[in-house]
């Protein structure tokens, strides 16, 4: 399946960097697990959560001519809370980070969890102490002379001098924002203005004003009446990257829903809907599982809105609502597995998708850790892989980090063609999240505790 254009593409996408543990243990953390990564908007810092709650920050190392990221900072972003009046508990786990556009020196980004949304302002501290100053003892203390009322004292009082110690980086959370949703949340997005954002659940959107914390608007409502009655959830919800007043939701039922703020206060009923009709020849129990929308993007310019669900990736024209403009197969060789994979819940799994910075390219996730890049305009695909031999021959293979890595990528792309082979997936390792970098072609995939970035 793979054209020559794809091998060679391969040969450009290099593996960069390896954080985390590098070791061969599977004894992993449930906390260390990687549950969001996203670059900002300038491509010089990156930032991840866990499904401890904490966030990780990283920054381009400007003194490497390379793509090279090296640690900034972290800090404990929520802590597990417990629900009394539902007797539920809530998981500290980082469901999503959101970038604001820098204004000043410090950064400001939102990171969510199941319940509450928080505004971090994470800047530089300085450390001053004290180095120079008139502290004395009793033999020490200047006398005065007799007779010399109001005359200077014969020691000199100096100024105590305050100098620079040290530098630290500090977080410090500027707004929570809680108590507004009563399911679940998976999404976040700040809005084109700078101002605002949106957080969505299972069955409600909410708009909030980023500098008001106790108080937001429902725009989205899809609960019914009567909770039997219940057919679909949202699943995900983005603003549009150039218009203030649009954005889009999906659905568990396969559908996008295009919606304009300036039409009601309820955006739910007046809405443009992307939906493709089912093939009734491929009907079967799971078609509904495998329909639902796991994540949806727009493109840099608001042009096209990608979308991936259990099996495929697709591409849309905001102008186009009948059917996508092209429709990429990612894991059809899972369709006559779908029975096992309901069985062990993989089937339930959420992968991302993402545009590169120029929309040129599409980016997603899948098993044994693979990564796969597929080109807007035709039908080059590059897979790329997650993996820790990666990590290990860049180390053996140079001291200075400057090799291509070829010798692993041929090793790796043996090693996966024997595997394609036999259609084997490892399911217990999976690139669920990932980021591209806005402005190059750099891409930080999660693969379980470990953070890979790749670049051409």
């Amino acid at each position: 399946m793979q054209s020559t254009a794809t091998t060679e593409n391969d040969n450009r996408w290099k593996f960069a960097q390896c954080f985390g543990d590098k070791g061969e243990s599977d004894d992993i953390s449930e906390a260390d697990i990687i549950s969001a990564v996203e670059f900002d908007h300038t491509g010089d810092y990156l930032a991840t959560g866990d499904k401890g709650g904490r966030v990780v920050l990283f920054e381009r190392n400007e003194s490497k001519k390379s793509c090279e990221y090296r640690f900034y900072t972290e800090f404990q972003s929520h802590e597990p809370e417990f629900d009394y009046l539902k007797s539920l508990e809530i998981e500290e786990k980082i469901n999503q980070i959101k970038w604001c556009k820098r204004t000043n020196s410090a950064h400001f980004l939102l990171s969510t969890n199941d319940k509450t949304i928080k505004l971090w302002k994470v800047f530089e501290r300085s450390l001053k102490t004290v180095s120079e100053s008139s502290m004395m003892t009793d033999n020490e203390m200047p006398t005065a002379i007799p007779g010399s009322f109001g005359a200077p004292l014969q020691s000199s009082i100096m100024m105590p001098k305050i100098s620079h110690q040290d530098t630290i980086v500090a977080a410090i959370p500027r707004r929570i924002y809680a108590n507004a949703h009563a399911y679940h949340i998976n999404s976040i997005s700040i809005n084109s203005d700078c101002e605002t954002y949106i957080s969505a659940d299972d069955l409600r959107i909410n708009l909030w004003n980023l500098d008001i914390s106790d108080q937001s608007f429902n725009i989205v409502d899809i609960k019914p009446a009567n909770m039997e009655e219940l057919t679909e959830v949202i699943t995900a919800a983005e603003f549009h990257p150039q218009q203030c007043n649009l954005f889009m939701y999906s659905s568990s039922k396969g559908t996008i829903k295009l919606a304009d703020m300036r039409e009601s206060a309820l955006c739910d009923q007046n809405a443009k809907v992307f939906e493709e009709p089912e093939d009734p020849s491929n009907r079967s129990f799971f078609s509904e599982i495998i329909s639902s929308i796991s994540d949806v993007k727009f493109s840099k310019d608001g042009r096209y809105i990608l979308s991936r669900d259990y099996l495929t990736l697709k591409i849309w024209d905001i102008n186009m609502e009948k059917e996508p403009l092209r429709t990429i197969n990612i894991h059809n060789n899972l369709r006559s597995k779908l029975c096992d994979l309901y069985e062990n819940d993989c089937i339930f799994d959420k992968f991302e998708c993402t545009f590169s910075g120029d929309g040129s390219h599409m980016m997603t996730g899948s098993y044994s850790n693979d990564i796969h890049i597929y080109n807007q305009e035709d039908d080059d695909e590059v897979k790329l892989q997650a993996d820790k031999s990666a990590f290990k021959a860049k180390k053996l293979g140079s001291t200075k980090n400057k090799i291509t890595m070829s010798q692993g990528n041929r090793a790796a792309t043996t090693g996966r063609r024997m595997r394609d082979d036999s259609d084997y997936m490892d399911y217990n390792k999976k690139i669920l999240h990932s980021s591209w970098h806005p402005k190059e072609n750099t891409i930080a995939v999660a693969a379980t505790n470990n953070l890979f970035i790749f670049t051409e």
